[in-house]
């Protein structure tokens, strides 16, 4: 069982083969810093960004410059220890290279954005300085602390203290927090602005996205073996959590928006949110709680596929391809 205590090493016979596709799948998409271009930002950010979106990018920087280090810290000392699952561990694994190669991204995007040796700094230090910021990061470990001290998930109790960690990195932290910051770059591509950091957002968008569906993934298979976890109290509190996500995040966003910013607005991110909690409730098999629309038409653009001039910048959807095609590797067989 996926959240048994006594450690599983054994990839024969495989338990649970949709996290090794996972993982397959997962290798596919890896890029590296060296294909990012912020030539062009750094003209706009001279020549054409206004002290409002300034402010705005600056407040997004703040954040970014330490939550993927946040999300890889309770994935090393939470997921990957609790959950028992080999193949998942594999997924994981990829995973936190991702987060670091996301840091890595952040990094130099601080130092690009900023040039001031003391900004970066305050940059660096705005989870424990900057009220919004903070208060995004305090989320965090708060759910972090509560299972610290688990050393084994031996009784139910502790099952549902994980299960509610697992959910709150997957639903409120990378499918609130971090979308609601991409929103937010898309909102200023739609504008022709910052087309570096747009085109590092769709390679971390994607990343995410295949993030959030591993951790769903892993909450499915824990609700088939542990059905008797997913009662009517951990439903009312996945929904009180997710509310308090919102609330977090839109604290960040009038502080973000707060010179105002033509076509974005506190109401419309509200919404924004909103909507995104409904998937994220969808993914967890739980009924939708707020049924409202996607406001953001800029949001819709992520999903189509974008036409891009082969020998002036790298295709985004491009997919590497292995030497070992998966249909090769049987799932069923034992050794």
């Amino acid at each position: 069982m996926i959240l048994d205590t006594d450690l599983d090493l054994t990839l024969r016979p495989m338990k649970y083969p949709q996290f090794f596709q996972m993982y397959r799948n997962s290798l596919k998409n890896i890029w590296t810093t060296d294909e990012l271009d912020f030539s062009v930002d750094f003209e706009h950010l001279r020549d054409r960004i206004s002290p409002k979106e300034a402010h705005l990018i600056k407040r997004l920087v703040a954040f970014w410059a330490t939550a993927d280090n946040i999300v890889a810290h309770n994935l090393v000392l939470n997921f990957y220890k609790h959950v028992n699952s080999p193949e998942y561990r594999m997924f994981l694994g990829k995973q936190l290279f991702d987060e670091m190669l996301h840091v890595e991204t952040y990094l130099l995007l601080v130092d690009n954005y900023i040039p001031d040796i003391n900004e970066r700094k305050e940059a660096f230090d705005a989870y424990k300085t900057v009220p919004s910021v903070q208060a995004k990061a305090d989320f965090c470990f708060k759910y972090m602390d509560s299972i610290n001290d688990l050393d084994k998930l031996d009784t139910p109790e502790k099952r549902k203290q994980f299960v509610m960690n697992l959910i709150c990195f997957a639903a409120c932290v990378e499918g609130l927090f971090f979308f609601g910051s991409f929103s937010y770059v898309y909102f200023l591509r739609s504008k022709g602005l910052l087309p570096g950091l747009a085109t590092a957002t769709n390679w971390i968008f994607r990343d995410e996205s295949m993030h959030i569906d591993g951790a769903m993934g892993a909450v499915a298979a824990i609700k088939v073996d542990y059905p008797e976890l997913f009662d009517k109290k951990l439903e009312q509190d996945v929904y009180q959590m997710l509310a308090e996500a919102i609330e977090v995040e839109l604290k960040f966003c009038e502080d973000a928006l707060e010179m105002g910013v033509s076509g974005m607005s506190p109401v419309l991110m509200r919404q924004y949110l909103e909507f995104c909690a409904d998937a994220r409730l969808v993914q967890l098999g739980f009924e939708k709680r707020y049924n409202v629309s996607n406001p953001f038409s800029f949001m819709m653009l992520q999903d189509v596929q974008p036409l891009t001039n082969f020998f002036e910048k790298r295709v985004t959807e491009y997919q590497k391809g292995l030497t070992v095609k998966v249909d090769d590797i049987s799932f069923d067989v034992a050794f």
